[in-house]
């Protein structure tokens, strides 16, 4: 059993096939599927496929790509889904100091509107943190919330370290897959099992099997046992460790 913490299974690039890769990721062992949304517009699509698909989950949030076109309105629409349906967590929220054409200080407040929607709901959060770990921990520590999962990681050591003082996950999936990613599998290797959680972030992020095609759920295992080889770990106890810490993190998958 695995819990992919990271799938937008409502993305587009899924229209022709969603019900097929939604039961090959069941088939393949993956019980779980967190589904992020990434703007006002998609909480009905993510809401639609965690109805229609058995064990996957929603999360609702606005994310940092997606504030320019968002209103702030779009923060009170998210409120009343937070209130209405209590979801698994607001998500996908966060910082990205990668693209070039961007509005930090729009990001920076679209995120920690949502920060204070997650800390007033008692939910955890999904980060997105890209180019942008010690910007989110600086907001993390002004709106402390109940911990989440800093997605898609890729920072230090020490910055690893002070997610998991603050009762975070770190998501590890497709880009630890690579032999040339040192550090992220260095990391991958040494953390604590405890603060590790699998993801996918499909259809996005790949594994090196699949560079260049949509990425999809079922790849989870696979993606486990890269971590499981990188620990001196069987498949078995990566699996269940990973589906646990989601577990705790994620209170509402126990349900």
């Amino acid at each position: 059993m695995l819990v992919d913490t990271h799938c937008h299974l409502d993305a587009a690039e899924f229209d022709g096939d969603r019900e097929a890769v939604a039961a090959a990721a069941a088939q393949a062992g993956v019980s779980s599927i967190v589904v992020p949304s990434v703007e006002r517009a998609n909480f009905g699509a993510v809401a639609s496929v965690c109805r229609e698909y058995v064990g996957c989950v929603a999360a609702y949030g606005i994310h940092p790509m997606y504030v320019e076109r968002a209103h702030e309105e779009d923060l009170d629409a998210l409120r009343d889904i937070v209130i209405r349906e209590h979801p698994l967590a607001v998500g996908e929220i966060g910082l990205d100091r990668f693209i070039e054409r961007r509005d930090d200080e729009r990001q920076t407040f679209y995120f920690s509107e949502q920060l204070k929607i997650a800390r007033d709901a008692s939910l955890p959060v999904l980060l997105h943190v890209r180019r942008a770990v010690d910007q989110v921990l600086a907001q993390l520590r002004r709106i402390p919330v109940a911990g989440g999962i800093a997605h898609a990681f890729n920072g230090s050591r020490q910055q690893a370290d002070e997610f998991i003082k603050l009762g975070f996950k770190l998501g590890f999936g497709g880009a630890m897959t690579f032999p040339r990613a040192l550090r992220i599998r260095e990391l991958a290797a040494t953390l604590p099992l405890s603060a590790i959680v699998l993801e996918t972030d499909a259809p996005d992020i790949a594994p090196e099997w699949k560079v260049g095609s949509r990425n999809t759920p079922d790849q989870l295992p696979h993606i486990a046992e890269i971590l499981a080889s990188l620990r001196g770990m069987s498949l078995q106890d990566v699996a269940e460790a990973t589906t646990a810490n989601a577990m705790a993190v994620l209170p509402q998958l126990k349900h």
